[in-house]
């Protein structure tokens, strides 16, 4: 039985979960930073590139979409376990990063927003 999209997630999973542990290091923190996250964006434009390649079949696509659907949730919860009283009080950092992922969030909208095709609403003259 073919399992859509889970191959694909399985290996944006563990290219964020990798790139996480980077980034962390990077910055002197002994944790992951962002793994999860840079796993969900990297699953949304691995999903956006296959479709506009065509390499994508329908099931797959559909597949994938689900998974998308279903990580959002996840993320949301392992985000809640963490203690962000702690994390406001240990200084500048945790602001500066809230700031820089809403901004990148509000871009990352904003441009996907403007690469949807919207039909022009249909006017009707009696």
């Amino acid at each position: 039985m073919p399992l859509y999209g889970t191959a694909l997630l399985a290996v944006c999973h563990l290219l964020g979960i990798l790139l996480g542990e980077l980034l962390g290091r990077a910055l002197g923190v002994q944790a992951n930073v962002g793994g999860v996250g840079i796993a969900m964006l990297l699953l949304i434009a691995a999903r956006f590139y296959g479709h506009q390649r065509g390499w994508l079949e329908a099931k797959s696509e559909e597949g994938v979409n689900y998974w998308a659907a279903l990580y959002i949730p996840v993320v949301i919860a392992m985000a809640m376990q963490q203690n962000v009283l702690k994390a406001l009080s240990g200084g500048p950092m945790a602001l500066a990063a809230a700031i820089t992922t809403v901004a990148a969030c509000a871009a990352c909208v904003s441009f996907i927003n403007r690469r949807e095709v919207v039909a022009p609403a249909e006017t009707s003259a009696k």
